[in-house]
């Protein structure tokens, strides 16, 4: 019932003349029978034709005041001004005046609404003084019009201060998404020129050995033989490498690096850890499972993700912080695990790590070689940073 509710709800505002239709129906028939029934109530002429008419024909010009608000306030004015020179009763159009007015204000500018209403008023407060109305209530007729009048001007600024909030949170999440695109986008390219160099490194090596099996091709074909697989080792580590590569961007304003030297991995984590501690924060590693030799991306991805990890709770998680780095080695896989039980790393980083693009290199690293991530609060308190890196068999 209420799904059925809200989907005519919804029918309606998107339909406002139809709306106003259905209201200006039942206003005409209400104020018809009422006139009807009621008589002449003291005006000089009782309800006929002519005047039940008009009456019904300016509440039914009700289904255009959204559209034509100031055609159908004159209107009206006018209805009232003549039936009340005839002699007739001005009870129904004048509702219909009150409701005008409203749709006036609450629709239409400042100058239009307010000038409009001024000039309608006036013809109000001769109409009263027309038909000897006495003081109080005309006093209270006009405070009447005048409250509809502000009822609809209250209306019309509270909904465009509406809409400027909901404009101004469509820019803030366009912004948040620009911002969010452009973090991914740097770390992508700080990525791409990472691998860019490993997939260098691998190069020059291939090259040197490439050059001195030709210097010992003839005398020493042992040697050559173990330079000729090394040449192929590097080629399809370098290979591999060049396919994660592939539409990841490289900023071309920056300066190709020539530095061929490889990338740091899991074996300079105990070197990092060492630094770490030399800045205060308690570090303690343990490595388990069987040390194996890991591809130049994931040795790459997994010490900047425990840099990161470990620089993040360096700058939030307090002085008196202590951090816990686990690496577990298995047939098929690398966990890395960093753990803090800090008391500001969270806040620090604000919500999904949007302070800052560490977070997102951590995502955009791990969703290159496959693996999966968690970052979030640590049971017990601090903050944890949770890594799994599939390895190739």
């Amino acid at each position: 019932m209420s799904e059925l509710i809200r989907g005519r709800r919804a029918w309606l505002e998107a339909h406002p003349i139809a709306t106003d239709a259905l209201m200006s129906v039942l206003l005409t028939v209400t104020f018809i029978t009422a006139m009807v029934l009621q008589g002449d109530d003291g005006a000089p002429k009782g309800p006929d034709v002519f005047s039940v008419g008009l009456s019904g024909v300016a509440l039914l010009s009700l289904t255009m005041r959204r559209r034509l608000p100031v055609s159908v306030l004159a209107f009206m004015v006018g209805v009232c001004v003549l039936l009340t020179a005839m002699g007739y009763d001005m009870s129904a159009p004048a509702v219909a005046v009150l409701i005008a007015t409203y749709t006036l204000a609450a629709h239409r500018g400042l100058a239009t609404s307010l000038s409009v209403g001024v000039v309608t008023l006036l013809v109000f407060i001769a109409l009263l003084v027309g038909v000897g109305a006495d003081f109080w209530p005309a006093v209270s007729n006009t405070i009447l019009f005048v409250g509809v009048w502000w009822l609809g001007r209250s209306l019309r600024l509270r909904r465009a201060y509406l809409n400027e909030l909901e404009a101004r949170a469509r820019r803030l999440e366009r912004a948040r998404e620009a911002d969010a695109r452009a973090a991914r986008t740097e770390e992508r390219s700080r990525i791409a020129r990472e691998l860019h160099d490993v997939v260098a490194h691998h190069v020059s090596v291939m090259t040197v050995q490439a050059g001195a099996a030709r210097r010992i091709l003839e005398r020493d074909p042992d040697a050559v033989r173990d330079a000729l697989t090394t040449i192929e080792q590097m080629g399809r580590t370098a290979l591999g490498e060049m396919r994660r590569l592939v539409g990841v961007l490289r900023t071309e304003a920056e300066p190709v690096r020539g530095e061929l030297s490889p990338q740091p991995g899991v074996s300079d984590v105990g070197e990092l850890v060492d630094h770490l501690r030399e800045t205060g924060l308690q570090v303690q590693l343990w490595i388990e499972g069987e040390s194996r030799s890991l591809s130049p991306g994931v040795d790459l991805a997994a010490f900047r993700l425990i840099q990161e990890a470990l620089t993040n709770t360096l700058k939030h998680a307090g002085p008196q912080a202590r951090a816990w780095v686990r690496i577990h080695y298995t047939d098929r896989q690398l966990m890395v695990e960093v753990e803090d039980d800090g008391r500001g790393l969270a806040a620090g980083l604000g919500q999904n790590g949007s302070r800052g693009h560490g977070l997102v290199g951590m995502r955009e690293r791990v969703a290159l070689y496959g693996g999966d991530l968690r970052i979030g609060p640590r049971s017990g308190g601090g903050f944890e940073v949770r890594a799994r890196f599939p390895l190739e068999v």
